[in-house]
């Protein structure tokens, strides 16, 4: 009994990570990391996948422009929220190393679910 106990415990922290750590999720959306996220507005190439999943919502909010499967998000629409974007993202519980390379490396498309006090990020398709 006690075993099938601590099986279903952890089960569930894996299912809710953001109960789990004691954060609260806020809520998700999907986008594609593209091309046009792979560098700044002002051109040049952008090294990181925070950098780029970043980039991708100021391409949405601020230049009004995003691939057909980015969806509208209310959290990161002005600058500021972007910087702390980036912050989350740049945290090791934000992503995968192989979700990082894969944004790095090609034009997935992800979701991302936000937290009070965190991001995750996960890759649900090409």
């Amino acid at each position: 009994m006690k075993i099938r106990f601590w099986l279903l415990a952890a089960g569930m922290s894996a299912l809710l990570p953001g109960l789990a750590s004691g954060d609260t999720l806020l809520g998700s959306y999907v986008a594609r990391i593209s091309a046009n996220d792979h560098q700044a507005s002002d051109g040049y190439p952008l090294d990181t996948a925070a950098r780029m999943v970043r980039q991708d919502r100021a391409n949405w909010h601020k230049f009004g422009s995003g691939d057909i499967e980015d969806e509208h998000d209310p959290w990161f629409g002005s600058a500021q929220a972007r910087v702390r974007f980036e912050v989350m993202l740049n945290k090791s519980s934000a992503m995968t190393d192989a979700t990082r390379r894969a944004i790095v490396r090609g034009e997935p498309v992800v979701e991302v679910q936000v937290y009070r006090q965190s991001v995750r990020v996960r890759i649900i398709g090409d």
